[in-house]
């Protein structure tokens, strides 16, 4: 991680690393590969920490303040460690900003069709945005994202059962799929 590169003066970069190393090791889950139809790509990572981070924030919208401090933090982690990422797979110093803004308002248009589908419970609608998302080049109807967003909804409903302890010592954990 690269969290000690900016450091941070309110002194939740501790927290702030706890948690979105909690977030990227639960987007990274093999069973969400191999069983729930995230492809194993650098894109289907991607869009597995963004659906991950998605509930962290739908979690956390509710919290005071200090809960919502450090979810910025995270988001702000988050980009950080695209940067790096896209620096890592070769792309250069003029081309990165594009890329950025590109994956920024992919992820904040995920962020607004998933909490959609999520606030209403819509299992149905929430699938179909996942496969928009997840497989954008597949036309094959037998492909399912259902399982996904069963499993999205069941993580949002439990995490909405923690309390602000959790939340403000940056241990929230999705939980494992039933």
């Amino acid at each position: 991680m690269i969290f000690g590169l900016f450091g941070k003066k309110n002194g939740n970069t501790a927290i702030v690393a706890r948690q979105y190393e909690l977030l990227t090791d639960a987007a990274r889950r093999p069973y969400l590969y191999t069983d729930l139809d995230v492809p194993d790509t650098v894109m289907g990572r991607f869009e597995m920490l963004s659906a991950s981070l998605i509930l962290y924030f739908r979690r956390t919208r509710i919290s005071p303040r200090a809960g919502q401090e450090i979810a910025q933090e995270i988001i702000d982690a988050f980009f950080e460690d695209v940067d790096h990422s896209i620096r890592e797979l070769g792309v250069g110093d003029v081309g990165v900003p594009k890329r950025m803004k590109k994956l920024a308002a992919m992820f904040y248009g995920r962020l607004e069709s998933y909490s959609a589908a999520l606030e209403n419970k819509d299992r149905d609608e929430l699938a179909a945005a996942l496969k928009r998302n997840f497989h954008p080049q597949t036309e094959n109807a037998s492909l399912s994202m259902l399982g996904l967003a069963d499993y999205l909804l069941a993580a949002e409903a439990q995490l909405a059962l923690k309390g602000e302890d959790i939340v403000e010592t940056g241990r929230i954990d999705l939980p494992e799929a039933a």
